[in-house]
């Protein structure tokens, strides 16, 4: 199994603030800005939320609930009204999906979902971010790929195949892409990890912030991660993909700091070369016991 790191979510340059963690440690991976996607920002009601409400305070109402927004990776059934079938579906394409498809990305591989995230509050009758919280990377979804639906520049197939996709981004979408290999992974009906079914979704969202779901090294910038001290290199094994630059790791006692690439949406870590990775994200994901 390969676990692939993904970035997704408003960054600095689009949306260009941070997705919110709220009082109660709800957070809420804002999808990014993109004219012409199917849905728009006024449509989301995750948990019930007025999504658009926050995201206008935040953005001193640069981004309202008009804007056309890309709602991917697609994870948890409460955001929108659904039809019959649906399914978590993330879509690919372009240069990231061709290092998906370099690396074998496929079925059984887990996507591990994270952003830029940052602590608000309510004060003065607006949303506001707390001055004193950081700025951070944390993980804040899943998904295990069951399949890879091909999608090309014609949708028409894949929604044959699969009508409940038909208002995903990448079906909408897929004759205005520049890359023919525009792709759709759904995920599992159910978690399966080291050989067992675990009592999870095969794909969904974390919905409360906790302490282990920061990636960010505390007191750095979102460039640093902190990882368990097995993350770091050993020789002959393939490190985390993108990272091959030895300078970028350095091992403590208990951990691992690394310096991420500025750029890149995918970074991929293969398990049976760091089979310590399975118990650890088995814990992350199915939380505090």
């Amino acid at each position: 199994m390969r676990i692939v790191f993904s970035r997704k979510g408003f960054d600095s340059q689009y949306g260009r603030v941070a997705s919110p963690i709220l009082p109660d440690g709800t957070m809420f991976s804002l999808p990014i800005p993109v004219p012409g996607d199917p849905h728009q920002l006024g449509d989301l009601r995750p948990a019930g939320h007025d999504l658009a409400s926050i995201v206008a305070d935040l953005t001193r109402g640069n981004v309202v609930a008009s804007m056309p927004i890309h709602l991917d990776p697609d994870l948890d059934a409460s955001t929108i009204a659904r039809p019959p079938g649906w399914r978590p579906a993330f879509g690919q394409t372009a240069a990231a999906q061709t290092h998906l498809e370099n690396q074998g990305i496929g079925p059984g591989d887990l996507f591990l979902f994270f952003g830029w995230f940052r602590e608000v509050e309510h004060s003065g009758g607006m949303w506001r971010y707390r001055r004193s919280a950081p700025d951070i990377h944390a993980l804040f979804g899943w998904l295990q790929v069951e399949e890879r639906v091909t999608v090309g520049h014609d949708a028409s197939a894949a929604v044959q195949r699969h009508p409940w996709l038909a208002g995903h981004p990448h079906i909408v979408g897929a004759a205005s892409y520049s890359s023919s290999n525009n792709s759709i992974y759904v995920g599992r009906k159910t978690l399966h990890l080291a050989g067992r079914d675990l009592e999870l979704p095969g794909a969904g969202v974390l919905s409360r912030f906790r302490r282990d779901l920061q990636l960010t090294a505390p007191g750095r910038t979102r460039s640093w991660w902190r990882l368990p001290a097995w993350f770091h290199p050993r020789a002959g094994r393939p490190v985390l993909s993108y990272h091959t630059d030895p300078k970028r790791w350095s091992l403590e006692a208990e951990a691992t700091t690394l310096r991420i690439v500025d750029k890149g949406q995918e970074f991929v870590l293969d398990t049976a070369q760091y089979p310590e990775a399975i118990s650890w994200v088995t814990r992350l994901l199915q939380g505090p016991t």
